[in-house]
């Protein structure tokens, strides 16, 4: 039933497609489709827009207009299908290398794949990577493959929610040692380096992470620390 309320509004030109505002989304009421944030569901949105100060394009306004009542027990259902979304590809299974000679040490590489107990995991230093970092540079990109468990993924056209609960339930179960996010000088992007903070403060991981940016034509331009604040709350193993 629809009801006068406040719910927030996404204007599409100034979007970017960056995803923090999922991220920031606890109700996992926001989804990047086709590079630009929609809102999935009205039931799934409080009006409280915690997003909107994550925004940084302002894309997101709270508006007071006819929608469909907030549900927090649709909230809870869909949170939990999102987790529950946790399957390796089916044609494969999870593969790891003790190979010195074969940079590529573990099967499957997409994060959305992995799954967040496989073996491989297990004490890793993990490199995460934007899908498209390679194309941009092989060399820099083969630099940081060497002893490290590597994940890859795009913020802009994947679903982000997933990633943080992926990423979340890793760093829950791995004892993972280190994480190297690898990214690209593009705003949506960022996204990637967010979703790992995102995941080390609502775990409260002590895990050192750092950032690595590329430039479009190959040359790393910043290489920093990923700061974590301490988290307000935890999530379920």
């Amino acid at each position: 039933m629809k009801v006068l309320r406040k719910i927030i509004e996404i204007d599409e030109e100034k979007c970017d497609g960056c995803g923090q505002c999922v991220i920031a989304c606890a109700e996992g009421a926001i989804a990047i489709v086709d590079g630009k944030a929609k809102l999935v569901s009205e039931s799934y949105c409080d009006g409280l827009g915690a997003c909107i100060g994550e925004c940084p394009q302002n894309a997101i306004t709270i508006v007071e207009r006819e929608a469909e009542d907030f549900d927090p027990e649709a909230v809870e259902k869909h949170l939990e299908e999102l987790k529950t979304r946790e399957a390796t590809c089916p044609s494969v299974s999870a593969r790891f290398s003790e190979s010195r000679d074969q940079l590529l040490r573990n099967w499957p590489v997409k994060l959305k794949l992995v799954p967040s107990k496989a073996p491989f995991l297990r004490n890793a230093n993990l490199l995460i990577a934007a899908d498209c970092s390679p194309a941009a540079s092989p060399r820099i990109y083969e630099s940081f493959m060497p002893d490290r468990v590597v994940l890859i993924g795009c913020p802009k056209f994947d679903n982000l929610q997933e990633y943080l609960e992926k990423l979340s339930g890793i760093f829950l179960n791995s004892d993972i040692k280190g994480v190297t996010v690898l990214r690209m000088q593009v705003p949506c992007c960022s996204g990637l380096t967010g979703l790992v903070r995102k995941a080390l403060e609502v775990t409260s991981r002590d895990i050192k992470a750092e950032e690595v940016v590329i430039s479009p034509d190959g040359q790393i331009i910043q290489r920093k620390p990923i700061e974590v604040a301490k988290a307000a709350k935890t999530v379920a193993r």
